[in-house]
């Protein structure tokens, strides 16, 4: 129990890192009046690299998972341990993925702290989910269910390749540079379609923050779409894990 407390906070402050600096990048570029405004997508794309750069260092304890999709990918190719020894099972999944959701919320919270004033005086009520969750560039459900699915594989079935070569148990052990530029390549190539979910708890946190926050002419939270970067992620995570088994065996 101890050290599925110490993974725990160390999720939590991962996750709340990536969020942070993740919704912070989309709000310097997307909202009016800031510094940032207009910097395009490849500035959000590096951001949310570097992102998972910050995010990924400082949850080394736990393996840095930051993602149900990778936790649930990790599973199934087999992983028997997280981090610091804690056995994979129920129990353990579950204390994973609930921090990645809390983390994701408290970042979300701290990102809108930060740009208050300019959502404020943001009149355009999408532009401001935008900042929290994702949203698809053309809205066509099953389509893009299958670019998240496609872009969590390319992540998850990387990551398991970076992990041949060391510490399986997660992200932190790979160093986080690879991570930051695998998560930057994924945005520039695939995220156009939806803005690249790839995690659910990066999108659904988030997406309950902007829900519950008393942002100024917010609108709707855009619940409809929010189950496709939920289930595209798992789909995808998992996929990458089973396909690792065969396509990337271990050998020796």
């Amino acid at each position: 129990m101890d050290n599925l407390g110490i993974v725990f906070t160390s999720e939590v402050i991962g996750t709340m890192l990536l969020t942070l600096l993740g919704c912070g990048v989309v709000a310097n570029v997307a909202l009016t009046k800031t510094k940032g405004f207009a910097g395009g997508f490849l500035l959000v794309n590096f951001g949310w690299g570097l992102a998972v750069f910050a995010g990924v260092t400082v949850a080394y304890i736990s393996g840095a998972h930051l993602n149900p999709a990778v936790t649930l990918g990790l599973v199934a190719n087999g992983a028997t341990e997280f981090g610091q020894g804690v056995p994979v099972g129920p129990l353990s999944i579950l204390v994973y993925i609930g921090a990645q959701l809390i983390g994701a919320f408290i970042g979300a919270v701290l990102a809108w702290a930060a740009y208050k004033k300019h959502f404020d005086a943001e009149e355009d009520a999408a532009t401001k989910l935008g900042v929290f969750s994702t949203g698809p560039a053309i809205r066509t459900y099953g389509w893009n269910l299958v670019t998240e699915i496609i872009g969590t594989f390319v992540l998850v079935f990387v990551v398991i390749g970076f992990g041949r070569n060391g510490d399986p148990s997660g992200l932190a052990a790979l160093g986080a540079l690879p991570v930051a530029l695998l998560v930057v390549g994924i945005g520039a190539s695939l995220g156009g379609p939806t803005g690249y979910a790839i995690n659910p708890a990066r999108d659904l946190g988030p997406r309950i923050a902007h829900a519950v926050l008393p942002i100024k002419n917010k609108g709707g939270s855009d619940w409809s779409y929010s189950w496709v970067p939920i289930v595209g992620p798992i789909i995808g995570g998992v996929l990458a894990g089973f396909a690792a088994i065969p396509l990337m065996p271990i050998l020796g």
